[in-house]
């Protein structure tokens, strides 16, 4: 595999000099990369519950979005649909690092990430489109699909940081902890991967439309319920993690993983 990754190098790197395009180091940089990930994506271990788990994901974190407008009431306590279901998403990012790896996680938060961006973009491109004037629900179908695309660019931002974060995170305090005390993985890396999201979100999003004060408090609130919501779901965790290392049979350390978002290995 190394010759002929080596051999499709130097072909492809002939084609692109031969094209006059061998002084742009990007063209060069990039062509290596593709040719690694080719290699690393072919030995790629398949695994029973892992689409499905990255498909339940999947779901939780587009649905999150679009019924983040929602307020739910329970007593006093106010909290918006998506401060309801997007923690889950940071629950499915602890199992999968903790079980799969963090090469396993990566995946799925890149596929994540253009998840959230093809639905951003493509809501906000049927919300554009002339309704017919027989259809009398565009007003409230605007209110679910339509996204201001300040909102969505803070919302990609922060999911990527933060989810990669998390993972991040959680990954180094298993091999400092050789793999024992789950939950102070799963509770420590959410308490650095949710500080940074909401903080990106925040300020990206509300910069200019609320006060210094007002997004200290903003931060705070939901900073402080994402943290008490993992807490809550340790014992899930537990019970999910225990049973996806019995039936898969894996339970990855990254002690040789390469801790870069840009790769495609499992």
């Amino acid at each position: 595999m190394l010759a002929w990754r080596t051999l499709a190098l130097l072909t492809i790197e002939s084609a692109v000099a031969s094209a006059s395009l061998a002084k742009i180091p990007a063209i060069r940089c990039w062509l290596r990369l593709v040719l690694y990930n080719w290699d690393l994506a072919e030995n790629s271990r398949v695994f029973k519950y892992y689409d499905l788990l990255a498909s339940i994901f999947i779901v939780v974190l587009v649905i999150s979005n679009l019924v983040g407008q929602k307020i739910c009431a329970f007593g006093p306590f106010r909290v918006s649909g998506a401060q309801l279901l997007f923690p889950i998403t940071y629950i499915f990012g602890d199992i999968f690092t903790e079980v799969y790896g963090y090469g396993g996680s990566r995946r799925i938060i890149w596929i994540g990430f253009v998840a959230n961006a093809l639905m951003a973009g493509l809501g906000n491109l049927i919300v554009a489109l002339p309704a017919a004037p027989e259809w009398k629900n565009q007003d409230a179908f605007a209110i679910v699909f339509h996204q201001v695309p300040r909102l969505v660019i803070a919302s990609l931002i922060a999911y990527w940081c933060g989810e990669f974060a998390n993972s991040f995170t959680l990954a180094k305090m298993k091999l400092i902890t050789k793999g024992r005390y789950l939950w102070t993985r799963t509770v420590g890396s959410t308490v650095v991967g949710q500080a940074i999201d909401t903080v990106i979100l925040v300020i990206i999003a509300f910069s200019g439309e609320v006060t210094t004060s007002g997004m200290v408090r903003l931060i705070l609130s939901a900073y402080l319920f994402k943290v008490v919501y993992e807490v809550i779901a340790t014992p899930a965790t537990y019970v999910i993690v225990g049973f996806l290392k019995r039936t898969e049979g894996i339970d990855t350390f990254d002690y040789k993983t390469r801790f870069t978002p840009f790769a495609t290995e499992i």
